[in-house]
């Protein structure tokens, strides 16, 4: 189910009879159509385990099911919006960034520590993203949420992409990541850049980074 840009902070989607979607509760800004709007309790896919185990990673975020056969445009909190398209792979993601999501996409919780180690869940505690993320897999569209402008960086074999943790939006593809520092005297007698975490990605696929370093 695609999504159709209205403009950087509001998207529109279709909904065709039998298909439906997932969005974050009170994301609706108006609709044609005959379409209903209902509290998903689950948070998503995946059934009662599924919502036990995002609940207890701390990935838990209020959503709706939309269903039915109309068009539903969706924003909020005026955030810049960005649509991501998935083509199998899976995409990282904090739950409070997904504005909506097909909901034929595969909803899973990731530990940190899996793809980066104990430096991944440093990353966590750095971040205040915590030890868990989301995770969307399969063919489908997601609309994340960020502050400012998003712009899309590929990650290639060889060429590991640094991002700081506050501007990371989230990643797809076959990814590592993990936090890096570059921490010297001069940060620690307070002359530092500023700059003394970095997050590290490598592998293949892409992240996004949003144009602030603000949390939402």
């Amino acid at each position: 189910m695609p999504f159709r840009e209205i403009n950087s902070k509001m998207v529109e989607a279709t909904v065709a009879p039998g298909q439906k979607l997932f969005s974050q509760r009170g994301a609706m800004l108006a609709y044609r159509g005959e379409v209903s709007f209902t509290p998903n309790i689950q948070g998503g896919q995946g059934g009662l385990a599924s919502m036990i185990g995002r609940r207890v990673a701390g990935e838990a975020t209020p959503l709706m099911t939309v269903e039915g056969s109309g068009t539903v445009m969706f924003g909020h909190g005026g955030h810049h919006i960005q649509v991501i398209n998935l083509s199998g792979d899976t995409l990282y993601v904090e739950a409070d960034r997904l504005l909506a999501f097909d909901g034929t996409l595969q909803q899973g919780t990731m530990f940190m520590g899996s793809q980066g180690g104990v430096m991944g869940m440093v990353r966590g505690q750095v971040t205040g993203q915590g030890l868990f993320t989301t995770t969307l897999k399969g063919h489908g569209a997601v609309a994340v949420m960020a502050h400012g402008g998003v712009i899309e960086l590929p990650i290639t074999p060889g060429r590991e992409v640094h991002v700081d943790p506050q501007a990371y939006v989230a990643h797809h593809g076959e990814v590592r990541n993990k936090l890096s520092t570059a921490v010297g005297w001069r940060d620690m007698v307070g002359r530092g850049s500023g700059e003394a975490f970095q997050l590290e990605l490598s592998g293949s696929g892409a992240v996004y980074v949003q144009a602030s370093e603000e949390k939402l």
